[in-house]
């Protein structure tokens, strides 16, 4: 709970949430495909999320954050939301989650 008595997500809550964002070029949510690095709670209802796409120019960058940004910011207790994208450490397929890989699977992808 915050100080003034709103409380606040928790990161469960956050990653939950973002599970709706999907990356267009590849049928998988951003948490299960490893995407998302790190999740800050700050008093206020500030989230900050840190994150990595599957490639450095990827087009649809602006929209995976615009998507990421509407799905947390509809938590309870939350006034805004920052995402900041970052290259390192590189993504790969070892980042995905076991239940990212099956997804990945089902859609003929090698992982």
């Amino acid at each position: 709970m915050s100080a003034e008595g709103v409380t606040l997500p928790t990161e469960e809550q956050v990653l939950e949430a973002l599970k709706i964002v999907k990356d267009p070029e590849i049928p998988v949510n951003v948490v299960d495909l490893g995407l998302i690095y790190g999740v800050d709670i700050a008093e206020g209802g500030l989230i900050d999320i840190t994150m990595t796409l599957t490639s450095v120019g990827c087009p649809v960058q602006d929209l995976i954050r615009a998507d990421a940004e509407m799905a947390v910011g509809r938590l309870d207790g939350v006034s805004e939301v920052n995402v900041e994208f970052v290259w390192t450490p590189p993504w790969g397929p070892d980042k995905m989650t076991e239940d990212g890989k099956r997804q990945m699977r089902m859609f003929g992808f090698n992982v």
